[in-house]
């Protein structure tokens, strides 16, 4: 796995045990997969999904705020707001990729971040620190939560065993094959409109460490509640080259995704 070169304190493994968190949200939150066998499709297929209600309804609610920042379409359909359910996963992508058009790297990041602000309620990081301060409950919570309500924008998941600074704690979250990667299939969008605006905004608005490491040989990705992220100067995903096969706006000949330059 190519980001975990620097990272060799962290070591995954399968859940045992659960009962700490008896509510299971996943129940009405389902992410539901159209293979017959159930799992993401082999690498280099796409993934076919059956997106319900509250599926759409976060698609939606996260495209319209990105709209407001994002370049107008080619095809001129961003001149006429879209209705609740009008939305689905190429579409939000789409608007993902016009918001990184005309910005560099921390402008495409602090994008994400005030879009994540405007869906919270005033003083929302302030309560968030005071109720999930960084032990390893709050950590172990939180990797429990985003199983399920990640599901519309990565895939399925699973929480996983970590060990963060010699502690083995369930706070690790490991997807599959993730969605955002599958349907944009670019290093740029994966890292600065997913992984570095994630980390920060846990990290530095919440309070509490998140480090996620992507890999780019088979599109999963482990989420680590509790682990202080590196410098993006550190982070093995500045060395990431273009997803040439599947990249339409890759660049070949660079040794890295030009994406990721500040």
């Amino acid at each position: 796995m190519v980001a975990l070169s620097s990272l060799q304190v962290i070591q995954f493994r399968p859940p045992q045990d659960l009962s700490l968190h008896k509510w299971r949200p996943r129940s009405f939150i389902k992410c539901r997969i159209a293979e017959p066998t159930g799992e993401p499709a082999p690498l280099g297929q796409k993934t076919k999904y059956m997106d319900g209600f509250f599926e759409k309804a976060f698609m939606t609610l996260f495209a319209r705020k990105m709209e407001k920042f994002a370049a107008p379409a080619k095809n001129g359909s961003a001149s006429k707001e879209k209705g609740w359910f009008d939305y689905d996963y190429e579409s939000f992508v789409d608007v993902s990729k016009r918001v990184m058009q005309g910005r560099n790297r921390k402008q495409q990041q602090e994008v994400v971040r005030e879009v994540l602000l405007s869906m919270l309620p005033p003083g929302a990081p302030e309560q968030f620190k005071k109720l999930f301060p960084p032990t390893k409950w709050a950590a172990e919570f939180n990797a429990a939560l985003t199983v399920p309500f990640f599901q519309w924008l990565v895939g399925p998941s699973e929480v996983v065993e970590v060990e963060v600074n010699g502690e083995k704690q369930k706070s690790g979250v490991h997807i599959k094959k993730c969605r955002y990667l599958e349907n944009s299939g670019c290093v740029g969008m994966c890292v600065n409109m997913c992984k570095i605006p994630t980390q920060d905004f846990f990290t530095n608005e919440f309070g509490l460490p998140l480090t996620m490491i992507p890999n780019f040989e088979d599109m999963s990705c482990e989420m680590v509640y509790g682990q202080v992220p590196p410098p993006f100067e550190e982070d093995p995903v500045v060395k990431q080259p273009c997803l040439a096969d599947i990249c339409t706006l890759a660049s070949p000949n660079s040794s890295f995704c030009p994406k990721l330059e500040a």
